[in-house]
């Protein structure tokens, strides 16, 4: 592979910000700023948000905290702190307050009240978390970090626990101007919690269903008089069962960081983080009849059920993140930044996955064995210069960046065929089988560099318009070992481009459209080893945003047309591969709310409809549903606390969820019905002490999540209960 371009480019990436610095110290700059009062930010350095020292709340910054449910500030859609009533396309916010008070233990839990995304469609997978986004799969490429990719191919993937999250941030359409390779549907950003300015103690213990204990922790403050060093040391253990049975889910997750603050202009924050996960039991793959429907025998699968066995089944990770943020303000117009990450993750999954059923009652799950060792690793850096001036007629917040990432994957994997069966009424465990043969074993580096630029201009005081651009170099190879000594490389380059508009009423009305393409370098390799090109996109995109003055809400709606390229899809002949064949367009809109409106009542609801046809594939699926994916999703949650009185400090809260049909085959004559869930919470505040129950699935309601196959349907999350106990000051 040609190694100069990228060395160069890594250079550039590397030097970029002592370039801008040498570049804007001279010049006019203080006469040329201006301050625009709807886009100007503080800095977003240590304890953003988590208050100033004198006992006052610091402003909203896109880093920090968010005061309860209602977020008015985010970074993801622009890399820039912008207000989101001034953003012009769909984003949501889900606070660590919201996460709290919903007793969401994993991403998917917490975003379950969002517009636009189905998570855990999978149902409650104890590797990782599964999204789909208007549509479309987001688990591979759309997991992001403090604004840095989290590729997750080949089952190398990885997982975030929310207790190390400040706020989980959901962009809905194209993001590639900015990210490169990032879905078209959308991408999740998660923020990770920071060091503060004020001293933080916090300490929670809880548990609850199928045996589960945990013990978490949150420190953080000052570490020196001069208020240069601050902290954070984050974690939480737990110990547990899956809802299946002979399955434990355990994790052990801790997250240090510092800052380092040497005056009001200069920001340095080192992030880290290690996680390890052991598990078993992932992955049901349970028929469509026996499941969904009644089988030949007028049975349905136990749910707790696992298909696995004992003697073969288990799943541990190791990952671990390495970063910093690097944030300089030059002047009153100059700004630099340098965001770092190494991340690294290494899986071991060995189990037996069932495969339908090996005898006419249907009686019999027939399983083969699978186990994959795969080890992956991404380094990326991004760099950006910001200006924030006014040209005389209009302001500006323009934006300039080069980052590069680098892509190492190892990918190990190899099955037997046959497995034991197994029998769904009376199970026999503990058999052995012949040891797994590899089918692929290969190596591939995925190495990409991008150059972009974006400018948001205040034409006035309430029209703006966003333009931004991004050129894409990438270079995929791949050197597998089965076949012996193959190597494969393709390099692709790209453009992207966005568009908006936004018009800001007096009312807090606003109104925008959005254009965007979408560029998605994507990792993986087909059934001849060979990779798989980037996935491409476009979107348009009309809504409104509503923010009422005086009230801590915010109204959303948004209309939208997509179409996505280059699709993966199940190769129908070989088990372990994939297709990429063919285009899928999704049409709909999305309506939410977020507000807070009383002293201690807050909601959030969303709705979305969507209509999503394979417009170009085989004669299989042209024209059908894709599998697997539900075209119309609801959402209510509300939770109160009592402020004042004799039972100040008591609450309580309850949520609704609903989930539209979806399709188990390509022909969509195999329908996976429609389901709905109830939440409920209730909680005492006392002092800085804190007591709740959460539960979720309230009425135990048995329901599939969705099906990939009329062999491959998964059940959804059981009755959880979890009570917990905390302390903070």
């Amino acid at each position: 592979m040609p190694s100069s371009p990228f060395v160069r480019s890594a250079v550039l990436a590397a030097g970029v910000s002592i370039t801008v610095l040498a570049l804007t110290g001279a010049g006019s700059a203080q006469e040329r700023a201006v301050t625009l009062d709807t886009l100007s930010v503080e800095g977003s350095g240590a304890g953003s948000g988590t208050g100033v020292g004198n006992g006052r709340s610091a402003p909203e910054t896109a880093r920090g905290p968010v005061d309860g449910y209602v977020a008015t500030r985010s970074a993801t859609a622009t890399k820039t702190d912008t207000p989101i009533i001034r953003t012009p396309q769909s984003i949501s916010v889900v606070s660590a307050d919201q996460i709290k008070a919903q007793g969401s233990q994993t991403l998917s839990e917490a975003v379950r009240y969002t517009p636009g995304i189905y998570a855990n469609q999978f149902g409650p997978d104890t590797r990782l978390d599964w999204f789909l986004i208007r549509g479309f799969s987001a688990t591979e490429s759309g997991l992001f970090r403090d604004g840095l990719q989290l590729f997750q191919t080949g089952f190398a993937n990885f997982r975030i626990d929310p207790f190390g999250a400040e706020r989980i941030e959901l962009l809905r359409g194209p993001a590639a101007t900015l990210f490169g390779g990032s879905p078209v549907g959308g991408l999740i950003n998660i923020v990770s919690k920071r060091p503060t300015f004020t001293p933080l103690r916090y300490l929670e213990l809880g548990g609850g269903s199928f045996s589960q204990r945990y013990a978490a922790f949150d420190l953080g403050g000052p570490v020196d008089e001069s208020g240069h060093w601050f902290y954070r040391l984050t974690g939480r253990f737990q110990n547990g069962d899956a809802q299946v049975n002979f399955a434990p889910e355990d994790r052990y997750y801790i997250a240090p960081s510092f800052t380092y603050k040497p005056d009001g202009a200069t920001t340095f924050t080192v992030l880290t983080s290690f996680q390890r996960d052991e598990t078993g039991g992932a992955g049901q793959f349970l028929p469509y009849f026996g499941t969904v429907r009644t089988n030949a025998s007028g049975l349905r699968i136990d749910r707790k059920l696992n298909a696995s066995d004992p003697l073969v089944d288990r799943y541990t990770r190791n990952q671990a993140n390495l970063g910093y943020e690097f944030e300089h303000h030059v002047d009153d117009v100059w700004t630099v930044r340098q965001n770092f990450r190494f991340s690294f993750t290494e899986v071991s999954d060995s189990r037996y996955v069932a495969n339908g059923y090996n005898n006419a009652a249907q009686t019999e799950l027939a399983r083969y064995g699978f186990l994959t060792t795969p080890r992956a690793g991404i380094f990326t850096v991004d760099n950006q210069a910001e200006a924030r001036f006014n040209d005389g007629t209009f302001g500006h917040t323009v934006l300039m960046g080069v980052d590069y990432k680098r892509y190492s994957f190892s990918d190990n994997q190899a099955s037997t065929f046959p497995a034991p069966s197994l029998n769904i009424l009376a199970p026999r465990y503990f058999q052995a089988a012949a040891a797994p043969a590899p089918y692929r074993v290969l190596n591939q580096q995925l190495q990409q560099v991008g150059l972009y630029a974006q400018d948001q201009v205040a034409l006035t005081e309430r029209l703006t318009f966003l333009i931004g651009g991004r050129q894409d170099f990438v270079d995929n190879n791949i050197d597998s070992k089965i076949p012996s000594g193959t190597s494969t490389q393709i390099s692709e380059s790209a453009f992207t481009g966005r568009l908006g508009l936004i018009y800001n009423l007096d009312n807090g009305l606003a109104p925008y459209v959005t254009y965007g393409t979408s560029f998605n370098p994507t990792p993986g390799a087909d059934a001849q080893n060979r990779p798989f090109k980037s996935e491409t996109g476009e979107q348009v995109e009309i809504g409104a945003k509503f923010q009422p003055v005086g009230w801590n809400t915010l109204f959303t709606f948004a209309a939208f047309d997509l179409v996505r390229n280059n699709t993966l899809t199940p190769n129908p002949v070989s088990l372990f591969t994939n297709l990429q064949i063919g285009s899928v367009r999704s049409r709909g809109f999305e309506l939410s709310a977020t507000a807070t409106l009383a002293e201690g009542l807050n909601l959030t609801a969303a709705y979305t409809l969507y209509g999503l046809r394979t417009i170009e594939g085989t004669d299989l699926d042209l024209g059908k549903v894709p599998v697997g994916i539900p075209q119309t999703l609801a959402s209510l949650w509300a939770d109160y606390t009592i402020p004042v009185g004799t039972f100040k400090g008591f609450g309580f809260g309850g949520g609704v969820n609903y989930v539209g049909q979806s399709y188990a085959d390509v022909a969509n004559t195999l329908v996976v019905p429609e389901y709905v869930t109830f939440d409920a919470a209730v909680h005492y505040d006392y002092a800085g002490w804190r007591a709740a129950v959460n539960m979720i699935n309230v009425g135990d309601k048995r329901f599939v999540s969705s099906c990939s196959s009329a062999t491959a349907c998964f059940y959804g999350t059981q009755r959880k209960i979890v009570a917990s106990v905390s302390y903070k000051w």
